[in-house]
């Protein structure tokens, strides 16, 4: 019954990450109930394995659909694992105890704003151009790479949140284009799990492959009803982000 549960729960972890981001929400808890005994390095790391396959063939299924500057997005990608690598290694120097107690109240701006900005990322209108729109993209890659790679929650969201305030992306092609910065952050993460022999290969497989097919399931519903839906997704999943943050920061030891 338990691989049947964390199935389950990876295949909803793909569909939720697959619009907006978040599917941690649901995949870790899921997993630290499940095998409370393991370490903490080999669920998160499992965790990272199984995602990575989602937010890949996400990508993959925005670009049949969507048109995304893919050649400024290999760049920013490349910025993204190389700066998630780094905030991992940078995780044993420097406690991230600053980051877990301030994340809720900047989440809380990101809602409030989203809110009262009806008309937020509800139209595809790029501020940037050429150049321009490609150092952007890699310096937004490069801080929320770090920050994945450092502490990690929101990414997707963080992803979404800046490209439709900042580059004024409409939701959906905000989503897609985070699909791809965020599975590279993934992979760069993955690689020093891998490394350390952390991932439970029997388990993670099947897990991702319910995963995909979530993420299908997540990228074709996000595509068929557009930013809105979109808008709404995000509203929802950065409220239990909150609500998820602040218990961990303020409640729990």
């Amino acid at each position: 019954m338990d691989i049947l549960f964390v199935l389950g729960c990876a295949a909803l972890a793909g569909y939720v990450d697959a619009i907006v981001g978040g599917g941690g929400l649901i995949l870790v808890p899921a997993l630290f109930s499940t095998y409370p005994t393991a370490p903490a390095a080999t669920l998160l790391g499992n965790n990272k394995s199984v995602s990575l396959w989602g937010t890949l063939f996400a990508s993959w299924n925005y670009s049949r659909h969507i048109d995304l500057p893919w050649k400024k997005l290999f760049m920013a990608a490349l910025c993204a694992a190389c700066c998630s690598f780094l905030g991992a290694w940078s995780l044993s120097l420097v406690s991230s105890e600053f980051l877990k107690k301030a994340l809720p109240f900047v989440l809380t701006g990101v809602l409030v704003y989203t809110l009262t900005s009806k008309h937020l990322g509800s139209v595809h209108e790029p501020r940037f151009k050429g150049s321009t729109e490609l150092l952007v993209l890699m310096v937004v890659a490069s801080v929320v790479g770090f920050y994945d790679g450092f502490f990690g929650p929101g990414t997707g969201s963080f992803f979404i949140f800046i490209f439709v305030r900042l580059l004024r992306y409409d939701f959906l092609h905000a989503s897609g284009a985070a699909k791809v910065l965020n599975s590279a952050s993934n992979a760069a993460a993955l690689s020093l799990f891998v490394y350390d022999h952390q991932i439970w290969w029997a388990i993670t497989i099947p897990m991702a492959v319910l995963n995909i097919l979530g993420s299908l399931l997540g990228t074709k519903m996000a595509v068929q009803h557009g930013s809105g839906f979109v808008r709404w997704i995000f509203i929802f999943v950065v409220s239990c982000l909150i609500l998820k943050t602040a218990r961990d920061a303020y409640l729990i030891s």
